[in-house]
């Protein structure tokens, strides 16, 4: 049953980031993509493809991760207390970026 819950989860997940994609210019098949989906995701927030780099640093991956969900909040007219919310509670806030009303700024 906890394997259930985790697939909807999953697919739940893969659904929204594909929408937060698309809102954004991007291909949306780019989300089921490793290491391609991050790229994209450094062009959504308008930062330098380098940073993939840090993705592989240990301790430093988790700062670069929360820089970039601050980043992709403010995209989408969102601040840095969604920014937390994704960060922790990801199932929820996902989902409320890519299938609610919320738009993408590239100039934000």
């Amino acid at each position: 049953m906890g394997s259930l819950i985790a697939l909807i989860i999953l697919a739940l997940l893969v659904a929204s980031l594909w929408k937060i994609y698309e809102k954004a210019g991007k291909p949306g098949w780019a989300a089921l993509v490793p290491i391609y989906n991050i790229i994209v995701l450094l062009e959504i927030v308008q930062k330098p493809i380098w940073w993939i780099v840090l993705f592989f640093v240990p301790v430093v991956n988790l700062v670069v991760i929360f820089i970039l969900l601050v980043e992709l909040a403010r995209k989408f007219g969102q601040g840095v207390g969604f920014a937390v919310g994704l960060f922790f509670l990801g199932f929820i806030f996902y989902p409320i970026l890519g299938f609610g009303d919320a738009v993408y700024n590239p100039s934000a």
